[in-house]
């Protein structure tokens, strides 16, 4: 059985000290670790957890992301269009539930045969972790190098591998709404395009993170810039990535949503309150369509997002009718920041000759972290 005290002081030695995941039981003694010796984030999926791992990466830190095999199906669309895409690195630890020949609940009798696989198909490096700290402080030493050279490496866990380690007692941090202001007059409707001009011309020196998509390509046109990130892929991350930034560095930074993608993974906002950064910016601009796939409907017609972040925790939650309205919460925000949330409406559509950046996802990531580093 491997010491998990000592595991986790020798990655710590080596600079992994931000964790990010979401529970199981064959890793819940390495969880316990992260979270009473590290910074650890609980995550309401793999995939946000793998999102957020990747922006404690950007802004540094070298992290780690845990998930139970099961979850390494959620995770799949982060590690193939975010870590891959633009080679962002983590460590990831996932578990073996259902190893073939060992008796487990009838849900990870499939799940347990394929792990591996899946790995190898999203070309991730693995290995399984050892049970002895000798052996074990050398997979790390190997998977530190991939690290280094920016790729992904995933430790895969048996049942019993782990020795004990007990949680402490860790209070957690109450947040609560403190300004709220919601719709209240008609909608002025802006461009998409007209928004990102007027938060391109307020973000300052903030990090500026725009969702996959249309959103990404029209800031792109309306100013390249270090500063900035476009999302490719990765559907419902862009939040979770900002918040990774976020708790990993001082700089201030601006999540750029659309409503879709914020259904997809609308659990961020629960984690986004309740690590409450003070120096993130989350902006919704919801048209009420999957614009970029040609227009078809979402459901945000029937949802109080400004109500949904208020009650999660976010400190400011605010309806912005107009350009005006959100310049103005920008302004507020970069005077005195909090935690803050703003919901547009915008209209449907752009314009049809609408280009694609042409610098890639991995000169993207580059440029950036020599920004906010």
């Amino acid at each position: 059985m491997l010491d998990t005290k000592l595991f986790g002081n020798k990655m710590k030695e080596m600079g992994f000290n931000f964790y990010s995941g979401v529970p199981c039981s064959f890793l819940k003694y390495l969880i316990n670790y992260a979270i009473n010796d590290c910074d650890y984030v609980m995550a309401a999926n793999e995939g946000d957890a793998v999102a957020i791992s990747a922006g404690a990466y950007l802004a540094g830190k070298k992290s780690v992301v845990l998930m139970q095999n099961s979850g390494l199906t959620n995770a799949t669309s982060p590690l193939t269009s975010l870590n891959y895409s633009f080679k962002i690195p983590v460590l990831g630890f996932v578990s073996l539930r259902g190893e073939p020949g060992i008796s487990d609940e009838p849900q990870h009798e499939l799940m347990g045969p394929i792990t591996t696989g899946m790995l190898e198909l999203m070309e991730v490096k693995w290995e399984y972790l050892a049970d002895n700290i000798d052996e074990a402080q050398k997979q790390l030493e190997r998977a530190d190098k991939f690290i280094a050279e920016g790729q992904t490496f995933f430790f895969v866990v048996k049942k019993g591998t782990l020795s004990e380690e007990v949680l402490k007692e860790v209070p957690r941090n109450i947040v609560e709404n403190k300004n709220l202001i919601q719709k209240s007059n008609d909608d002025e409707i802006p461009t998409r395009n007209s928004a990102l001009e007027k938060i391109n011309e307020l973000k300052e020196d903030a990090v500026c993170l725009a969702t996959t998509g249309k959103t990404g390509r029209e800031l792109y046109e309306v100013e390249d810039s270090d500063s900035n990130l476009y999302m490719v892929g990765s559907m419902g991350t862009i939040s979770s990535l900002a918040l990774g930034i976020s708790l990993s560095h001082e700089k201030k930074v601006i999540a750029i949503d659309g409503d879709g993608s914020l259904m997809m993974r609308m659990g961020s906002l629960a984690t986004n309150a309740s690590y409450n950064p003070k120096n993130m910016l989350h902006i919704l601009l919801d048209n009420n369509c999957h614009d970029s796939t040609g227009g078809q409907f979402t459901c945000s017609h029937n949802v109080d997002f400004v109500n949904v972040a208020a009650s999660c925790g976010y400190v400011n939650a605010f309806y912005a009718h107009s350009v005006d309205e959100l310049g103005k919460y920008m302004e507020q925000w970069q005077k005195e920041p909090n935690l803050t949330f703003i919901q547009l409406k915008t209209a449907k559509g752009s314009k049809k000759d609408l280009g694609r950046p042409k610098i890639k996802p991995y000169e993207v990531k580059d440029r950036l972290m020599k920004f906010i580093n």
